[in-house]
């Protein structure tokens, strides 16, 4: 069976979705570790309470490459075959992408190449969009930029406010990262360009 390693920050509402769907067989894998940055992440203690092996490799006052070694050292202990970012507010190095080729999954709360990096949703609001969403990417080394995988389309209320927009960006979020993971882990997939091309099995 393959092993997911996650990634993550805070709360760590994805890498619940993940744990559920993996719990309920519609993700043929198993959590194999769960890394954090934050000692404080909410995301570690659900872990735990779900008996998984969840560890804080606390990330402050460390140089980037450094840090990733430590988390890729960790990662590989556990064997991981694919590597997702829940919630993870840290860009990689390249030494860490280069490890794990194609097998570094993130989610982005816009409609990428749209609204990169932080709030996105606040940004989408700002630039006074109709249409946001999410989008499931590989990682590469620059931020927010791999290629794409999945994207699932909200649309923005008039009334909305960045908690409004951003609840049900997230009820899409954890719908298509399921859907992402799988489509990775199966190999039915090829890229050209920047295109991720669906194959049949």
């Amino acid at each position: 069976m393959k092993r997911l390693g996650i990634l993550l920050s805070g709360r760590g509402s994805n890498f619940e979705a993940i744990a559920d769907n993996v719990a309920a067989g519609k993700i043929n894998a198993e959590i194999a570790v769960v890394i954090s940055n934050r000692p404080e992440a909410r995301g570690l203690e659900l872990a735990r309470a779900r008996g998984l092996n969840a560890v804080c490799i606390p990330s402050k006052g460390m140089e980037r490459e450094a840090y990733d070694r430590l988390v890729v050292a960790e990662l590989k202990k556990h064997q991981v075959d694919l590597v997702c970012l829940a919630g993870f507010m840290r860009l990689l190095s390249a030494y860490f992408v280069r490890e794990f080729p194609l097998r570094i999954l993130n989610i982005h709360p816009a409609l990428l190449p749209s609204f990169p990096g932080l709030d996105a949703q606040h940004q989408a609001l700002e630039h006074g969009v109709k249409i946001t969403g999410c989008t499931v990417h590989f990682v590469d080394e620059n931020l927010d930029s791999g290629p794409i995988i999945v994207q699932a389309a909200v649309p923005v209320l008039d009334d909305d406010t960045v908690e409004t927009l951003s609840a049900r960006i997230l009820k899409e979020e954890h719908r298509i990262y399921t859907e992402a993971i799988n489509i990775v882990l199966s190999g039915n997939f090829r890229i050209e360009g920047r295109r991720v091309l669906l194959t049949k099995p």
